[in-house]
């Protein structure tokens, strides 16, 4: 499993821990794939699929996948599922819960590494929404 097909599936697991996909989780949904190249039509044909499947073998499926990642990837990871599960303001006890699992308990990663990516992706996400608004007033 590569990179991309693990991003998605933990994408997948984080946006239905909470029992509910708001707008701004599918907005950055959005953002992530365009972010990190992943078909759209891949991205919501994997979704759909994950559906399906039955979520406690999806998670250890996806944490074992995940530890074969570089260190670099999973920081990566992780910090896009901090921007995700901020996406409506606050992160939901079961958010918090599943994150937290993976990046301290399964993969023992520093929280500043991740918070310093999970910026970077955030600064990402409001030039893009800037950029949109510029061509927006210019048309």
């Amino acid at each position: 499993m590569d990179f991309k097909a693990i991003l998605t599936r933990l994408y997948f697991m984080l946006v239905y821990a909470d029992g509910t996909l708001n707008e701004r989780e599918i907005s950055l949904g959005k953002a992530l794939i365009n972010s990190e190249g992943i078909d759209e039509d891949i991205f919501n044909g994997q979704m759909e699929t994950l559906k399906t499947k039955n979520q406690s073998i999806l998670l250890t499926e996806s944490l074992t996948a995940l530890k074969k990642l570089t260190r670099r990837q999973q920081i990566r990871c992780v910090a896009w599922l901090c921007v995700v599960a901020n996406a409506d303001g606050f992160m939901d006890k079961t958010e918090w819960h599943f994150i937290y699992n993976i990046y301290h308990k399964s993969l023992n990663l520093p929280l500043d590494e991740i918070m310093a990516v999970q910026k970077q992706l955030n600064q990402m996400g409001r030039e893009k929404s800037a950029d949109v608004i510029d061509l927006m007033e210019a048309a």
